[in-house]
């Protein structure tokens, strides 16, 4: 009772308050603290754990693809940024400005990088020429500002970190198969690594990124319904090219334009992992990213051979590849069990004098709260499968909650019913007009979310809104 009690005091329920849960478990987990620069956030190092794991693996999977990692100037020249209008329409009520170098007005204002898209394409200008200096695939690891009204600890902040990769190709073709294998590859990083379920699809006019001639994006639910936008890819065309003279002399010797991608993900994901796998008592990470895959807790360390025993296991699970920390403080077990808990880490071994003499240890799983006992000798055995199986299970779990939380509608008023009584995705037929979108956002307040790659079969033949002839399938929500 005392520790449950402690839980409760420590957190608020997110049945009770869900934006409060989730600034309680950032905080409370110590994953963040708050800066005295307002709008930006501290990532403490058990934040940038999680997103040290995110870096490494998204990383290794991109350069599997081709990608190089570079990196590009923080500050843009007014005059570049201005030469693409849409996309600095889309931008400037976010830029930040520099105007003054040490005691000197500058004689060009510098935008700090909301995105590197106008770097890339000038740097692409000098350095593309010929047919042979493409593809050019390149990625930068970095951090963007963005000057957000409101903001929110890994969702929404003024600085964010995040990858945003950048090509150049010979043809149209060749730029839409990378935008939507890189589409793939986030969509399969969040399912395989994550185990967050995503929906696969191609964003509106409306929605899709200043510039662009499509942006394919993936959803996640997150428990309270709403949607998060987990990761995009852009398709550009030549439009960028054409604005920056981006030209290469083909095999006929004849010049032509480069048709280019964008793609990128940020911190947010790691609010994305809060929300979709948190419960009451803390942060539950998924093993293949968190950073401590098994907390192995000796009982009565005071006693004879308990951390000795506890440092054996450590290091044979160690030597078995698991990330594995032992908690030795003087703190008590319950305190321990909790803060486990709270920290989200997937597995703890519990091992004092008895569980010794027996020959066994507990393991407890932070998923489900399930108890194993296990012989010591088959530690490094069971260990691995039950982080897969606790892996397996989480993504399992996340799939039949956003599942259950999809509803269909075919009528505009059983659209605001579900809008406003049924937490999730709604998924409706849209005409493609935009001001059906407009008045759907004006009257509910959600957005249309994406168009489903993999899931576009008819549920009705008229638009939701305005009852004309309609073709496409949205999936619809209120979003973070």
């Amino acid at each position: 009772m005392a520790k449950d009690k402690k839980l409760v005091e420590a957190i608020t329920s997110m049945d009770t308050d869900f934006a409060q849960w989730y600034t309680d478990v950032v905080k409370k987990a110590e994953l963040i603290a708050y800066s005295s620069v307002k709008g930006c956030m501290i990532i403490k190092p058990a934040g940038y754990a999680i997103w040290e794991n995110i870096q490494k693996e998204l990383d290794a999977r991109f350069k599997e693809t081709g990608v190089e990692n570079v990196y590009m100037p923080l500050f843009i020249p007014e005059s570049l940024l201005e030469k693409e209008k849409d996309h600095v329409e889309g931008f400037a009520p976010e830029v930040a400005w520099v105007t003054q170098g040490g005691l000197n007005e500058l004689p060009e204002k510098l935008c700090v990088r909301p995105t590197s898209e106008t770097l890339f394409c000038d740097f692409y200008a000098n350095e593309i020429q010929s047919y042979r200096d493409l593809p050019k695939c390149y990625n930068q690891w970095c951090s963007v500002v963005r000057w957000e009204k409101e903001t929110r600890p890994f969702l929404r902040s003024r600085e964010f970190l995040w990858q945003e990769g950048h090509t150049a190709h010979a043809t149209a073709e060749e730029s839409k198969a990378r935008t939507l294998q890189m589409l793939n590859l986030y969509a399969d990083f969040a399912e395989e690594v994550l185990a967050i379920p995503v929906i696969r699809g191609r964003k509106t006019e409306k929605e899709k990124f200043a510039g662009a001639e499509a942006t394919y994006t993936i959803e996640a639910m997150m428990h309270d319904g709403k949607a998060l936008q987990s990761g995009t890819s852009h398709n550009f065309g030549d439009g960028f090219a054409k604005a920056f003279g981006i030209q290469y002399t083909d095999k006929e010797n004849k010049l032509q334009y480069v048709h280019q991608t964008s793609w990128g993900m940020t911190t947010r994901l790691i609010g994305a992992i809060i929300m979709v796998h948190g419960d009451d008592s803390g942060l539950v990470l998924p093993p293949r990213i968190a950073p401590v895959q098994v907390m192995v807790i000796p009982i009565q360390q005071h006693k004879e051979g308990v951390l000795e025993k506890a440092a054996e296991v450590k290091e044979a699970l160690a030597k078995a590849g698991i990330r594995v920390k032992t908690d030795e403080t003087d703190k008590s077990p319950g305190w321990k069990f909790s803060e486990q808990e709270m920290r989200g880490i997937p597995l703890r071994v519990e091992l004092g004098p008895k569980d010794i003499e027996a020959g066994k240890c507990v393991l407890v799983r932070r998923d489900n709260g399930e108890k194993i006992e296990c012989a010591l000798e088959d530690v490094t055995k069971v260990v691995p499968e039950l982080l897969e199986n606790i892996q397996k299970d989480m993504f399992e779990r996340a799939k039949a909650h956003r599942d259950s939380h999809i509803t269909d509608a075919k009528s505009y008023p059983a659209f605001k019913d579900a809008v406003e009584n049924k937490p999730g995705f709604i998924r409706a037929m849209w005409c493609g007009d935009m001001a059906c979108e407009d008045k759907i956002k004006e009257d509910t307040t959600a957005t249309s979310r994406c168009m489903p790659l993999e899931d576009q079969e008819p549920i009705s033949d008229v638009c939701v809104c305005c009852g004309k002839p309609a073709h496409k399938l949205v999936y619809w929500g209120k979003a973070y």
